[in-house]
């Protein structure tokens, strides 16, 4: 059933909130960042294939160990968007929003009317039908998140347009496709880079959307979080899970040649 939104809420208290992009198709991976203090998770289906029994048994655990869940799409897709959110989830991120008009088409597939044009059904959000559907749909359209990514400089140039758009939750800042777009592949800390970000936060504060930062190097939340970023997302699973393999395996051949 539909819950309230409480990084959305918290996001308007100006509390941080901490995220994790979760890649392993696995409920226990969104258990486990519950069960970690995690406030949010932003389930991959971009570059993951997630199967739909798959996708809805993790927003299942997400409800149940009590953390918000978001979905991040592959693009504006209204049937696979529909789809995600009569699943459950509590949000939809978009990667490489470039335009107002994409962000507009966002809303159209999130919303109900008369604010957009998603297709009514009293499936898990309504709880089949059990709760005021008249009622679902005003709280549905309050609670649900909708988060672009900027990951180009078409976006960033475009920017200060598309978070105009009324119903943008929160934006989230794409530097690894960035520096791509910026003739740096994976430099994401290069200075031009930064400041494109820079350009992203400042246009995010001036529209009043909350700014989420993915930090990378050991003095980015710092820099961000006084610069007046609100939410930030601690890398993904994958490779949290990966390093943490190879430091315990690179540690232990370590006392292994110390003692030979």
């Amino acid at each position: 059933m539909l819950r309230t939104n409480r990084l959305k809420a918290k996001l308007r208290s100006g509390e941080p909130q901490y995220g994790l992009l979760v890649s392993i198709p696995n409920p226990i991976v969104v258990e486990m960042a519950a069960y970690a203090g995690y406030d949010f998770v932003i389930i991959d289906l971009e570059h993951v294939m997630v199967n739909p029994e798959s996708l809805e048994n993790m927003i299942r655990a997400a409800e149940a160990a009590d953390i918000v869940a978001l979905v991040r799409v592959p693009d504006v897709n209204p049937k696979l968007i529909l789809q995600v959110l009569d699943g459950g989830a509590q949000g939809i991120v978009v990667p490489h929003v470039e335009s107002a008009e994409q962000a507009r088409q966002l809303v159209r597939a999130a919303r109900y009317g008369p604010v957009g044009a998603r297709s009514l059904n009293a499936g898990r959000p309504g709880a089949f039908g059990k709760v005021d559907l008249v009622d679902y749909l005003a709280r549905a359209n309050a609670e649900i998140m909708l988060v672009p990514m900027i990951e180009s400089r078409a976006g960033v140039a475009n920017v200060e347009e598309i978070l105009a758009v009324p119903g943008m939750d929160m934006v989230l800042e794409g530097a690894a496709d960035l520096s791509q777009s910026c003739g740096v592949p994976w430099q994401a800390g290069a200075p031009v880079v930064r400041e494109q970000l820079r350009h992203v936060l400042r246009a995010a504060q001036r529209q009043g959307v909350p700014y989420c930062a993915i930090p990378r190097a050991e003095d980015d939340h710092a820099y961000w979080r006084e610069n007046g970023a609100s939410a930030f997302v601690l890398g993904n699973d994958r490779g949290i899970a990966f390093r943490a393999l190879q430091a315990r395996l690179a540690g232990l051949k370590s006392q292994e040649h110390d003692r030979g």
